[in-house]
C-alpha cells in the first residue's frame, strides 16, 4: 500500500474507531433506537469508503504491475481475487 494511502487509511479508521465507541455509549445509554441506527449506517458509509480507498490502490498497483508483467498466471490470479472480494462486498 503506498505510503499516502496508508495513512489516509489509519486516520480514516480512527475516526470510526471513535464513531464505534460513541455507539457503544449510546447504547450503554439507552439512547433512541433511530439514533443508533443512524450513526450505525454513517460507520458502515465510513468503512465502505475505506474499502473503496484500499480496492482502488490494489488496481492502481497490484493489478496494475501484474498486467504490466505480462505473467498470465499472475493475471489472471490478481483477477480472480479482485472478483471475489467485490463479490463478497456486494452481500
Amino acid at each position: 500500500m503506498r505510503k499516502d494511502i496508508k495513512t489516509s487509511c489509519q486516520k480514516r479508521l480512527s475516526r470510526i474507531e471513535g464513531q464505534i465507541r460513541g455507539l457503544s455509549k449510546m447504547v450503554e445509554e439507552d439512547r433512541y433506537c433511530i439514533d443508533i441506527v443512524t450513526q450505525i449506517s454513517a460507520a458502515r458509509a465510513a468503512l465502505r469508503r475505506v474499502e473503496e480507498e484500499v480496492l482502488k490502490d490494489h488496481v492502481a498497483h497490484c493489478v496494475e504491475h501484474a498486467i504490466a508483467s505480462g505473467d498470465k498466471a499472475e493475471q489472471r490470479k490478481k483477477i480472480a481475487e479482485l472478483m471475489a472480494v467485490v463479490g463478497r462486498a456486494d452481500r
